[in-house]
């Protein structure tokens, strides 16, 4: 337990050491929900309602790119300085390693949770009962997970400007898609069609119930630990054909 307790706290000082961190999780989604909740303000008639609904767009946004960039590029940079072959002759157990990983990973989501939920408070007075924050803030972390399945996927890249490309164009295009940057009524209809299948969409799409006083539907589940098996298969399935090489 103490090698394991170590290991977790070694990875959360590594990512709150990463910029890439600190400005894509953090301060991105908060000058984003600045700007569509009091500058543009697109949910004029209903101010309230809409300043809930995007904080919990920017909060998802958020910890959707933690999760596929931070771990994705780090696990990459890790593999081409040489240090997860070093890590395979230590004493230290491969599953540490990665439940190590995993674990700081899903910490420095929840804070993102925390820290964008006071910014709704601060910025635009956003009020909701106490067990919705709880609710909310519980589903955002647990479902993040088809994303970390997603960030393994990325960290398998031979390249860190690769990795840092395709995380790039994936964070954003599943963002827009799946309705986290504008409601998604407002793209053509194909594009709707397709963003209500993306795990984006599912992902937004339980928070966004939550605050209107629903539970997340078993749709959003279901494609979601879809979606985290697919991911998790194909990661398991090429890792092992690359140590194989």
């Amino acid at each position: 337990m103490h090698t394991i307790s170590m290991q977790c706290k070694a990875e959360m000082l590594r990512v709150f050491r990463n910029p890439y961190y600190v400005f894509w999780s953090l301060l991105m989604p908060v000058m984003f929900y600045f700007i569509f909740t009091r500058v543009v303000n697109t949910g004029a008639d209903n101010p309230g309602n809409w300043q809930a609904h995007y904080l919990m767009s920017m909060t998802t946004f958020s910890v959707m790119g933690s999760a596929i960039m931070t771990l994705g590029i780090r696990l990459v940079q890790e593999r081409t300085q040489g240090w997860s072959t070093f890590m395979r002759i230590t004493p230290l157990p491969g599953p540490v390693y990665f439940f190590g990983k995993m674990f700081g990973q899903t910490m420095m989501h929840l804070f993102s949770v925390v820290f964008i939920f006071i910014a709704g408070y601060l910025i635009n007075g956003v009020s909701l009962p106490w067990h919705l924050w709880i609710y909310s803030g519980l589903w955002i972390v647990a479902a993040s997970l088809p994303f970390l399945a997603l960030g393994t996927l990325v960290g398998l890249m031979k390249r860190v400007d690769t990795a840092s490309g395709v995380s790039n164009v994936l964070y954003l295009a599943l963002a827009v898609t799946g309705g986290m940057w504008m409601p998604i009524e407002v793209l053509p209809k194909a594009m709707q069609a397709i963003g209500k299948w993306l795990p984006s969409y599912q992902f937004g799409g339980g928070a966004w119930s939550i605050v209107q006083g629903h539970a997340p539907s078993w749709r959003n589940v279901l494609i979601l630990l879809g979606y985290l098996f697919l991911f998790m298969v194909l990661s398991t399935y090429i890792r092992k054909k690359q140590e194989a090489v």
